[in-house]
């Protein structure tokens, strides 16, 4: 750190005189962005009972969970998971599992969607240390950001989409359940 020292510094500036340009204030809410979740379907998928555990590596303790399959179901959007996908997670010393998700949907019109995201999966704080004595709990939570790509055109509209994933992780099923949101 002596060897390349560094500063900044943040400096005020009052709005120009004469200009119609808006002061923000950050904790008015009438500055903030408007959100919207559209509810799109739950998402239901089975684990393999024994994950394959990689091992200690400098990012974290990297685990691959392979799906068996599962369901996709609601009002937007109906499909079977394939079992060929899975989940590369890595799992940081605090305990928070980062999720590397990669999975294809297959509807039955026969539309393939593919599917990728991360998100984060609590573990408690002694998660990672837990973890490697396959000591988890009962239903840690789970929070994540899917995107999808297809070209059937039933659903295009997916590929336009950023989503929210909120739900929990079965452990002694090893199920993982959550609603799926359109932001």
């Amino acid at each position: 750190m002596n060897s390349f020292p560094s500063s900044f510094r943040l400096e005020v500036r009052s709005q120009p005189q004469g200009q119609d340009m808006p002061c923000f204030d950050l904790l008015s809410r009438q500055n903030r962005f408007p959100l919207e979740l559209d509810y799109l379907c739950t998402v239901t998928a089975r684990l393999n009972r024994e994950p394959e555990i990689i091992g200690e590596t400098p990012e974290g303790l990297k685990v691959n969970w392979y799906l068996c399959g599962g369901t996709v179901t609601g009002p937007k959007l109906n499909a079977t998971i394939r079992p060929e996908g899975g989940d590369w997670m890595t799992i940081r010393p605090d305990g928070i599992g980062i999720l590397g998700i990669r999975a294809t949907l297959e509807t039955q019109d026969g539309a393939l969607i593919y599917t990728t995201y991360s998100g984060v999966f609590e573990l408690g704080e002694d998660g990672y240390q837990n973890f490697q004595h396959k000591k988890w709990p009962q239903a840690p939570p789970l929070k994540s950001t899917p995107r999808f790509l297809t070209e059937h055109p039933n659903y295009k509209w997916l590929n336009r989409l950023q989503c929210v994933g909120i739900g929990e992780v079965r452990m002694s099923e090893f199920l993982v359940i959550y609603d799926l949101y359109s932001l």
